[in-house]
């Protein structure tokens, strides 16, 4: 790889995380976590077979 393609690489990384931590980020602050935790809870109880 030349200079330029590792500080492209870099970039483009560096840019993916960014996006994803606001994304999760904006989950966090309509409280989507909490229904993702219901949810996983509502499974897991089915699969056990007491829900």
């Amino acid at each position: 790889m030349t200079g330029r393609d590792r500080k492209l690489t870099r970039l483009l990384r560096i840019a993916a995380f960014s996006i994803g931590m606001i994304f999760v980020l904006l989950g966090v602050l309509r409280g989507e976590h909490l229904e993702v935790f219901a949810k996983a809870v509502r499974i897991c109880l089915e699969c056990i077979g007491i829900g």
